[in-house]
């Protein structure tokens, strides 16, 4: 099998197995293309991000257009001379020139979640979110419309051959983890069927699709109203970021572990949002049971166990979370 000539365009830490993985295997890797560094965390500091880190270490020529489109990007693209195109968590759109550049044609993508379902930016949060009982990773051709593109590796239904069971106790950092690591393999897999000319190429059931869009702040938001488990489910689909959020008077907090619970022992009811203390444990009343809030974090500050929670913070008789506003 020839190896061929790859052009990785990806930037989180998501990513980055799959570059470690392509970088040890036998199809070189001749440019990364990522996001510019932006300014990050209180001071503003640019740093670099996983995936340029790991292309700068190893030596490949990196590119960080800020239009991955742009004339002089393709330019630089067309000079080394790349093959295939392997996409993951790239974070820009690519268009019809940039996707058909690669000598074979087109680009794949490792897309982290069982296509057609959550096809978009966020799919391990809104697979959490909606339930799911597992999600994988599925390779596609990259199309012009999102997330569209025809499968590779697709059994009986459409659905990737690279799966994992979402746990109860798994949140979007544990589940994201594990799928980075099935991206890895994954597109490893696919590389070499290209390579060996063994790709077979499945169309997706478009009627099936499901939209996983950004989460935006307005989602992050905890409504106390609704029931405690989705709340739970909140809760883990944006744990560890943005983490969900709850407003308490004027301050701020941030929940990142919480579990659904039947009323506390004495059986009392409150309205959504009641704040209920006993023996260091801290729980919130919903729509449909009570919501145990297990590690918080106020504005600027440590992530706290509950018990450590109370310890510094007083939590006066009738606390309510505020209701969000549309």
């Amino acid at each position: 099998m020839r190896g061929l000539r790859l052009a990785f365009f990806g930037t989180p830490g998501f990513a980055a197995p799959t570059l470690a993985r392509l970088l040890g295997g036998a199809h070189p890797v001749v440019a990364v293309v990522t996001q510019p560094e932006r300014p990050r965390g209180r001071g503003r500091q640019r740093a670099p991000l996983p995936v340029a880190a790991l292309a700068a270490t190893a030596g490949v020529p990196l590119l960080q257009p800020e239009r991955a489109g742009s004339a002089e990007n393709l330019e630089a693209l067309a000079a080394l001379e790349p093959e295939l195109g392997v996409v993951v968590a790239f974070g820009q759109f690519l268009p019809k020139r940039l996707r058909e550049l690669p000598a074979c044609g087109y680009c794949i993508n490792a897309h982290a979640s069982l296509l057609p379902r959550q096809r978009g930016a966020a799919p391990i949060p809104h697979a959490i979110l909606a339930g799911d009982a597992e999600t994988g990773v599925s390779i596609m051709r990259i199309a012009r419309e999102m997330d569209a593109g025809p499968l590779m590796f697709a059994e009986r239904g459409g659905r990737s051959r690279f799966r994992t069971p979402i746990a109860e106790e798994d949140d979007a950092g544990s589940l994201g983890a594990r799928l980075a690591a099935l991206a890895a393999e994954a597109t490893a897999c696919a590389v070499d069927a290209i390579a060996a000319g063994n790709a077979a190429w499945t169309g997706q059931h478009h009627a099936a699709a499901t939209l996983a869009p950004k989460i935006g702040p307005a989602e992050a938001r905890l409504d106390f109203r609704a029931s405690a488990e989705s709340l739970a489910r909140r809760v883990r689909a944006l744990s560890p970021r943005p983490g969900a959020q709850a407003m308490l008077g004027n301050l701020r907090l941030r929940i990142l572990a919480a579990r659904a619970e039947p009323a506390p022992r004495t059986g009392q009811s409150a309205a959504p949002g009641a704040l209920h203390c006993s023996e260091g444990a801290l729980r919130a009343a919903t729509g449909d049971g009570w919501l145990r809030l297990l590690r918080l974090q106020r504005a600027g500050g440590r992530v706290l166990a509950a018990e450590d929670f109370l310890r510094g913070q007083r939590i006066p008789d009738g606390a309510r979370f505020a209701t969000p506003t549309p």
